[in-house]
């Protein structure tokens, strides 16, 4: 399975449902106007990633951190 086609069928898009949302996007925004929108989706895309692999990053540190600052229980026999 590629890349582009889980998102597409994630939504129940076709072939013929695509080709006619790039129409009205095309007639929408124009042609000189698209490919910049275009470029700015990706962008954010792919900064929405970063962060979100960043975060995640950062989480496991913590988890790390936490894990290796907590104490062993003392394992000692007797009455308390």
């Amino acid at each position: 399975m590629n890349s582009l086609s889980f998102p597409i069928a994630a939504f129940g898009i076709g072939g013929a449902e695509l080709l006619i949302i790039l129409c009205i996007a095309l007639l929408l925004f124009g042609g000189k106007k698209l490919p910049d929108l275009a470029k700015g989706l990706g962008k954010s895309i792919r900064e929405f990633k970063k962060a979100a692999a960043e975060g995640e990053d950062e989480g496991n540190e913590a988890a790390e951190k936490k894990a290796a600052a907590k104490p062993e229980p003392s394992k000692t026999h007797g009455s308390n």
